[in-house]
């Protein structure tokens, strides 16, 4: 199983959505809130992304609160 990123934002329902159903399914993933670490904007910008969240896992990579594709990487 591939290394679960989470980069998230505060008052982010997606986020906070995407955390909770990683939580609830046993995942194991790190957190990172782009709010508080600001020097990540770029990374997650370089991925080709704008919104939050930003799930990366391996070579998979996607935004938004996606169950489908949640199941997929856990």
């Amino acid at each position: 199983m591939a290394k679960i990123t989470l980069f998230s934002k505060n008052n982010c329902m997606q986020c906070k959505m995407t955390k909770k159903f990683l939580e609830q399914n046993g995942a194991e993933f790190e957190e990172i809130n782009i709010d508080e670490h600001p020097e990540k904007i770029d990374y997650v910008k370089g991925l080709g992304f704008t919104a939050a969240p930003v799930i990366e896992a391996g070579d998979i990579t996607f935004s938004g609160f996606q169950p489908a594709k949640l199941k997929e990487i856990i």
